[in-house]
């Protein structure tokens, strides 16, 4: 089992393995990469191609440390863009980035920046919830936007259905809005699910499943899932989770 990376701390959990009948997934960093990925991008402006709405972002976005940052440079990697070296960059609290690109102010804003700025949001790119929206102002003025979501891992679709054919039902738990944990759930066609769970919730919703005669695995990264983990009758932790071995 080492060679493919599996650690059984536990001979018995083992053993338990064949009455599981049910299977609780932490949807991030576990059914997800924990990472954003651009799902869209656009112009608002006749004069600015959707390409260059993105460059102008991940231009500015190369001297960011945040997630979104890296998704936006990820996307203008895969479009071979070739992009400008950004000056005076700083980042405006809370609501995002601002510098020089090309000779001109170039900032990567929130919605809720626009709102201040009693700028109106354009229909065309409001979201439902399930991704996370950047606008592209240049000189002030919003030319484009971004739109990010975490993204689904490419093996989980094939897993969840490995563990269908097996009988066995699977039900995912995540902090996220209900928009958001019905768009993943629905994609991997999951049983069941559980929105906008706090991490000490996590636990009670696996006593949950347990009173109701369930034999249950619970599967996460070991963040903010430890006590389910250890709650469930098999506890499957993945990635750097599995530090959560030490109990």
């Amino acid at each position: 089992s080492a060679q493919n990376g599996l650690l059984i701390r536990n001979r018995t959990a083992f053993e338990s393995a064949r009455q599981i009948d049910t299977i609780v997934f932490d949807k991030t960093g576990t059914l997800t990469t924990g990472t954003f990925g651009v799902t869209r991008f656009g112009s608002l402006q006749e004069d600015h191609a959707d390409e260059e709405v993105l460059r102008l972002a991940a231009s500015l976005e190369q001297s960011s440390e945040h997630p979104l940052a890296r998704g936006i440079l990820e996307k203008a990697k895969e479009k071979e863009l070739q992009l400008a070296d950004a000056k005076d960059f700083r980042a405006i609290s809370g609501k995002g980035v601002e510098g020089t690109v090309d000779g001109v102010k170039v900032e990567v804003v929130s919605p809720g920046y626009l709102e201040e700025k009693s700028q109106s949001l354009s229909e065309e790119v409001s979201s439902d919830g399930s991704e996370t929206i950047v606008f592209v102002l240049r000189e002030g003025e919003p030319v484009g936007f971004v739109a990010l979501a975490d993204q689904i891992r490419p093996e989980s679709k094939g897993a969840i259905k490995t563990l269908h054919d097996a009988g066995i039902k699977t039900v995912m738990l995540t902090g996220d809005n209900r928009r958001v944990a019905e768009m993943v759930a629905g994609e991997l066609g999951m049983d069941d699910f559980f929105a906008e769970v706090l991490p000490e919730q996590k636990l009670e919703k696996v006593k949950e499943l347990q009173a109701g005669g369930a034999f249950v695995a619970m599967t996460g990264d070991g963040v903010n899932d430890a006590p389910a983990l250890a709650q469930a009758d098999v506890g499957i932790a993945i990635g750097s989770g599995t530090d959560v071995a030490a109990e």
